[in-house]
């Protein structure tokens, strides 16, 4: 299916430093705030107070963020749990803090503004469980890394699946650039988006790296940046319609999901967008550079010895 149909290649490799630096310059400020500013990790990566609180009708999220504000309750997360009348209330961790007693101060305050709300459980989750969930989280990303790479090198060869990971990271760390300037909360949630990103992108790529592949064999005379220029050209309907497609469902949760699902989407609206330049205009060109040809497609036919009579 295409919306459109492009005649003539588009240049794209005529341009492929001015790309390659553009993506640079981003990666090197988004490792520059990571640096200087790091990540607001929530609750379930530095520890605290999970409390849960019930109301006989469903819960205004809104009402019960501005009671705490008003009570110096600050730094809360409020979401609904299971059922709108159900609410979790996350508080960070902080030294010489009593869960028990933060749960019944909550508690107190919430039912001055509505009686019946009824405190169903306090939980404390230590730093060594916060700890762990950065390490396990670390670990599920490097696993996704390597499996990517595995499988690029089995389907195509090593130059496609250097290319492909390095544009991926390029995606990831600026997910985590902006988390980091911006102070946004980097939750679990946030963490599954960035390891669906680095799928995501990485299917764009696959779909170019199929198309210079068949190319090769098609265009016998054609140069390795018109090859590549050929593929581009040849799939960018199908990246809007994917990229566009996948957007309007993220940016559905983005505006009608709520406090839970805000960052998750957001993480994904960035991979998306910078996913499409990446895994097109960073990746190419850098099979390019390291030097892609025809011959590690096409081997040449070997001419047939004539029988001696």
């Amino acid at each position: 299916m295409e919306f459109f149909k492009i005649r003539k290649d588009i240049p794209f490799m005529r341009h492929a430093l001015v790309f390659n630096v553009i993506s640079l310059v981003t990666f090197i400020a988004a490792v520059f705030f990571l640096a200087t500013r790091g990540l607001h990790f929530s609750v379930e990566f530095t520890g605290g107070t999970l409390i849960e609180v019930s109301y006989p009708q469903a819960a205004d999220t809104q009402k019960i963020r501005d009671a705490l504000a008003k009570a110096n309750f600050t730094d809360t997360q409020v979401v609904n749990f299971g059922s709108s009348r159900d609410v979790l209330i996350r508080m960070p961790l902080k030294p010489g803090q009593d869960s028990a007693a933060l749960g019944s101060s909550i508690a107190g305050v919430l039912q001055q503004d509505e009686a019946g709300a009824e405190l169903k459980r306090v939980e404390y989750v230590g730093p060594q469980v916060g700890r762990e969930l950065a390490e396990n989280g670390a670990i599920a990303l490097l696993l996704v890394i390597f499996g990517i790479i595995v499988y690029l090198a089995l389907r195509f060869e090593w130059r496609f699946a250097v290319s492909a990971i390095i544009a991926n990271l390029h995606d990831v760390v600026i997910i985590l650039g902006f988390f980091a300037f911006f102070q946004w909360e980097f939750s679990l949630p946030v963490l599954a988006a960035v390891l669906a990103v680095l799928g995501y992108s990485v299917n764009e790529s696959v779909v170019v790296f199929d198309r210079v592949r068949e190319n090769f064999r098609k265009m016998r005379k054609a140069t390795v940046p018109q090859v590549i220029d050929s593929a581009i050209t040849g799939t960018i309907s199908r990246t809007i319609i994917t990229h566009g497609s996948t957007q309007l469902a993220v940016l559905s949760m983005l505006i009608f999901g709520g406090e839970v699902l805000h960052y998750f989407a957001l993480a994904l609206t960035i991979g998306i967008l910078f996913g499409i330049y990446s895994s097109v205009l960073v990746a190419s060109p850098l099979v390019m550079w390291l030097g892609v040809s025809r011959e590690q497609f096409v081997k040449p036919q070997k001419p047939k010895e004539e029988a001696v009579v």
